[in-house]
């Protein structure tokens, strides 16, 4: 019965896709399912979550191959903390995504697509093999291809032939490093290759097998220099469409970064540390300065999830578990923050028609309680205490100044100084879409527009702000709960001898 739970989120999925397929054009039907789907999904994650926390690791040997030549399914913290984000972001995506799609013909499209993706999503944070791992990635990649291009405007096609290419190079580069690593170990299991990968004495070809990983999972964690399809993308289609693309896509990246730089390529003391510590410093640099550059709500935000991944790769390299505790923590307070700020910037355009900054205005004065929403999020993100962005930049810095290490302080410092930047942006989003006054305030918004009746019109979409916001102060203000469960992760993944008896010794 232990393993219902982890079968439970990988088929919930799969099978909510397929029978909204069979109700193709029956919106309603189609919205009924999905909902009750996503809940179901919840609250199998929930389970699995309190389980990994609580008995350890929850793992299914499918098909009973012997281990190392199946297929692994294995939920640990690490995985129950991604699998949890994912499942709050499953539920409020959808609201907000059924809510904002009008068209009865894109819902039908939308609908499927989007469980197909939580699919894949669900997989790759369960995978206990690298190929299933890539698997997972390509099912991802297909499934946000047709988010992105539902509508098909030009800017849409033209920024998701740039995603897919990328995406392309990334998988090509991803299996040259499983051909690399399957050739040392003649294993694709990541316990097992945690295990042989140690012993080789050619640490050279390790290191170098090592490196396609980095340079795939780099590109979709969108870390510099290789981040330049996600500002070109994430604007460009209706963030109704892409909301769960924007909340997690990246993130699966990071967790893969984690997952094979501790367990399989332990990352102390390897020629790749110091190189990840560079790449995080310039990934928040670039991405805050591109994002201060910005005169678009929607392209302000895109650079500033390129930023804000900086900050994980950083705990990443440091390698520490308070450092790495610290990640784990901002990538939980980035995906609840940037999302709702996506989910606002969606709200605005929908009334305003326009994301430009500079024909927006008045909305502090027509509609404070978007500003007050706004603010609360965009204060978080720039790490205003006691808001989630200040528990996770505290965790981080304190991790990197206490190792002593000249390199991590000054690149902890640097993490510093791009929070006095990140302000600037949320700033000048705030002056001008919210502060500045307009002659015919909120644009082409009916003097009647007011909290009731964009309620009605767009329910999910508020209801799913008012909840990320909720979850945001909770976290802000009660933050040792998540910060325990994000340090035990920590600990269980740098010391891998958990993960890989746990998987080696499985019947």
């Amino acid at each position: 019965m232990q393993n219902v739970y982890l079968l439970s989120v990988l088929l919930i999925p799969l099978l909510t896709a397929i029978t909204i397929l069979f109700l193709w054009g029956k919106v309603v039907a189609q919205k009924i399912v999905g909902a009750i789907s996503s809940i179901l999904y919840l609250f199998a994650a929930i389970m699995l979550f309190n389980q990994a926390l609580t008995s350890g690791m929850a793992i299914e040997n499918v098909g009973n191959w012997p281990i190392g030549f199946g297929i692994v399914l294995v939920v640990d913290q690490l995985s129950a903390i991604f699998l949890m984000l994912c499942a709050i972001l499953s539920v409020v995506a959808f609201w907000y995504g059924s809510s904002f799609i009008e068209s009865k013909a894109s819902l039908s499209i939308f609908l499927p697509v989007y469980f197909f993706l939580l699919f894949g999503l669900s997989g790759a944070f369960m995978a206990g093999d690298i190929f299933n791992l890539y698997v997972w990635f390509e099912v991802m990649l297909v499934s946000s291809f047709v988010l992105f291009t539902i509508g098909a405007s030009r800017s849409q096609l033209e920024a998701s032939l740039k995603y897919v290419t990328i995406n392309v190079v990334s998988s090509a580069l991803f299996l040259i490093g499983i051909g690399i690593l399957y050739g040392l170990t003649g294993t694709l299991n990541m316990a097992m290759l945690g295990k042989l990968l140690p012993e080789l004495q050619n640490q050279t070809l390790a290191t170098v097998g090592a490196s396609f990983f980095l340079i795939s999972f780099g590109i979709k964690a969108a870390i510099f220099p290789l981040f330049f399809w996600l500002p070109a993308t994430y604007h460009t289609a209706p963030i109704g469409f892409t909301a769960l693309v924007v909340a997690l896509l990246t993130k699966v990246g990071i967790y893969s970064l984690i997952r094979f730089f501790t367990i399989i390529y332990p990352l102390q003391g390897t020629p790749i540390q110091p190189i990840l510590l560079v790449l995080a410093a310039f990934t928040m640099v670039v991405g805050v300065f591109g994002a201060a550059a910005q005169t678009d709500f929607r392209r302000i935000l895109s650079f500033h999830i390129v930023s804000q991944i900086g900050y994980m790769i950083m705990g990443i390299a440091i390698y520490t578990p308070l450092a790495i505790a610290g990640a784990l923590f901002f990538v939980v307070h980035n995906v609840l923050v940037k999302t709702n700020l996506f989910f606002i910037a969606g709200l605005v355009g929908k009334l305003f028609g326009t994301y430009k900054l500079k024909e927006l205005g008045g909305i502090m004065q027509k509609l404070p309680f978007v500003a007050i929403l706004f603010a609360i999020s965009a204060f978080s993100l720039t790490g205003i205490p006691p808001l989630t962005g200040f528990w996770g930049k505290y965790l981080l810095a304190k991790g990197g100044f206490e190792t002593g290490n000249t390199l991590i302080t000054i690149v902890t410092a640097v993490s510093l100084g791009v929070s006095l930047l990140t302000l600037f942006s949320m700033t000048k989003i705030w002056n001008e879409a919210f502060w500045k006054p307009f002659p015919n305030i909120c644009g082409d918004l009916e003097p009647s527009t007011n909290f009731r009746s964009i309620l009605k019109a767009y329910p999910g979409m508020l209801v799913s702000i008012f909840v990320l916001t909720a979850i945001i102060l909770v976290i802000s203000f009660f933050p040792n709960s998540s910060i325990e469960w994000c340090m035990s992760a920590a600990e269980n993944i740098i010391n891998r001898d958990m993960y890989i008896n746990g998987i080696l010794q499985h019947n």
